[in-house]
């Protein structure tokens, strides 16, 4: 899964470069990973219908291993053409309507569309997947949990929230995959990892309006200043205990989880891999 940012959170994090072209070249390295967008806010930045084709040619270059993942944005990355950034209730409205649009054009040929939020006149994608790919909606609060269960293929979550999956399954999710993004931060040593995980992802020890209202790098940085180190350890794994990550996953799966993707914060990421496939999947696997 791969963030659809024009900003990181912070400065430390450096890097932040346009997923679609990310995921293109992904696309001609990988043969068996499935790549989703984690996720993408098709509402303001990017129109519906420019997703719409991006997500499109993405199925095309990865047959049947592309899962389009939205959300209601962030304001951090919204804002940069001057739009004002609307309250909650609206963006999940325009969300509604930009992925019935995204479906619609998905739909092939010849189509218009004039809603209340977006217009397209005689727009046509000449290329498409022949699987369309699953649209996975973000869900950070019960109403959009909601919206997910009753819009989406699937539900994506931060973490694990069994209130969220029963909303989203009694909405109409049920028996569609349920993803669950847990951040993590190996290190040799846990002292280590607990100091990388607040240098470099303090939003994990964020809440709220926070991390959807907040418009520049800077204001997280200034934000996380108040944040300690306890309280990002306790929000992300840290350290090289394979017992603690494993229980993490195990307790998404009783949450009602389906899929778990790992976000490892730390640079070793050779160190990572090497240590989740001797140390913790095989636990799992049994």
């Amino acid at each position: 899964m791969l963030s659809d940012h024009y900003h990181p959170w912070i400065d430390a994090q450096g890097q932040s470069p346009f997923v679609w072209s990310v995921i293109g070249s992904i696309a001609q390295a990988i043969a068996r990973l499935r790549i989703g967008t984690g996720v993408t806010c098709p509402l303001m930045r990017m129109h519906p219908a420019v997703v719409a084709q991006a997500a499109a040619t993405a199925a095309a270059l990865l047959p049947g291993r592309f899962m389009l993942g939205v959300g209601t944005g962030e304001n951090l990355n919204e804002h940069i053409l001057g739009d004002s950034w609307p309250p909650g209730a609206t963006r999940r409205a325009m969300l509604e309507e930009a992925v019935a649009l995204i479906r619609c054009l998905w739909q092939g040929g010849l189509r218009s569309h004039h809603g209340h939020y977006y217009t397209v006149e005689n727009a046509q994608l000449y290329t498409l997947p022949a699987l369309l790919p699953p649209v996975l909606v973000a869900a950070s609060g019960t109403r959009s949990a909601h919206l997910a269960g009753r819009l989406g293929d699937g539900l994506i979550t931060v973490g694990s929230q069994a209130r969220l999956v029963d909303r989203f399954i009694a909405a109409g999710g049920a028996g569609k995959p349920r993803y669950m993004e847990l951040t993590v931060c190996w290190a040799p040593e846990e002292a280590e990892a607990r100091r990388l995980a607040q240098a470099r992802w303090p939003i994990a020890g964020m809440r709220g309006a926070l991390l959807s209202d907040l418009r520049l790098p800077s204001h997280f940085a200034q934000a996380a200043g108040i944040i300690t180190e306890e309280t990002i350890a306790q929000a992300v794994i840290c350290g090289p205990d394979p017992t603690r990550h494993h229980a993490a996953i195990t307790q998404a799966a009783e949450a009602g989880y389906t899929h778990v993707w790992v976000y490892q914060i730390g640079p070793d990421q050779a160190g990572f891999f090497q240590f989740y496939a001797h140390e913790v999947l095989p636990k799992l696997h049994k």
